[in-house]
């Protein structure tokens, strides 16, 4: 079987958010996944089993499955695409635990369509605060992550959280952001609940930030940045439930499997 490694939300080797994809003849054992996903240490690694209509999809961390992911469901429509296991002008169907995600080229970018996961506000947790050291504008709270609004895009880059503490924070992952003078907002994304202490470029973080932002800035479509140490762009659209989600991406390394 095949294997890749795609950097996503970026078109620069080494930069945005490293992913593997695997193209699978049969279905496997949800070990023998998890096993890969360890064996590759990257944030995710996507399973794409061949459909009637579509592929079935699957992301896996080093450590467990997940139900949602932006930048490696990015890597692995940039693969079928790049090695021509579907064309240009041919939107791909990925069922996922998530439901129907959709991916099409656009104009030298590939859009995906993810459901929209916004937020409500909550109080935020004293491990929280206490982890990330910041004094927080706003904090909400949505079906996988918190997100936390600080004053400035300077606060989003020095965040130096401690991760001890926010393991005890019951949710996938944080979220920080805030406005920005060169893009719409900035964000950084933590989880290490799932094994991830920092995500590069974090797709599905924005399913909840595309919302949030719409609400404060009051336009449904933006430039975003994640703001880690290896940074990647993408392009948000708020469309009713649904947030489009484009990014470029770029492969590192072609493989196969033997085991």
């Amino acid at each position: 079987m095949k294997i890749y490694q795609v950097d996503a939300f970026t078109d620069i080797p080494f930069k945005g958010n490293p992913a593997g994809v695997c193209i699978l003849e049969s279905e496997p054992t949800n070990k023998w996944m998890q096993d890969i996903a360890c064996e590759m240490n990257l944030a995710e690694t996507a399973f794409l089993l061949p459909m009637n209509d579509g592929y079935s999809l699957r992301w896996f961390t080093p450590n467990s499955e997940i139900d949602l992911c932006g930048h490696a469901t990015l890597a692995s429509a940039h693969i079928l695409l790049e090695k021509g296991y579907t064309s240009e002008d041919q939107e791909v169907n990925f069922y996922t635990k998530s439901g129907l995600l959709t991916a099409k080229s656009q104009d030298g970018w590939i859009q995906l369509n993810f459901p929209a996961t916004p937020e409500k506000e909550d109080e935020a947790p004293l491990e929280l605060i206490e982890a990330l050291n910041i004094e927080p504008l706003y904090v909400g709270k949505n079906i996988f992550d918190y997100i936390v609004e600080v004053g400035t895009e300077e606060i989003v880059r020095n965040i130096k959280p401690d991760f001890t503490k926010l393991l005890k924070v019951d949710m996938r992952g944080v979220i920080v952001t805030a406005r920005s003078k060169k893009f719409d907002f900035v964000s950084r994304f933590f989880a290490p609940e799932i094994g991830v202490f920092e995500d590069p470029v974090t797709g599905s973080s924005h399913c909840c930030l595309g919302p949030y932002w719409r609400d404060r800035l009051g336009k449904d479509e933006f430039i975003a940045y994640q703001s880690s140490s290896r940074g990647g762009v993408l392009r948000v659209q708020v469309v009713g439930d649904r947030v489009c989600i484009s990014g470029k991406a770029v492969t590192v390394l072609e493989g196969d499997i033997f085991c």
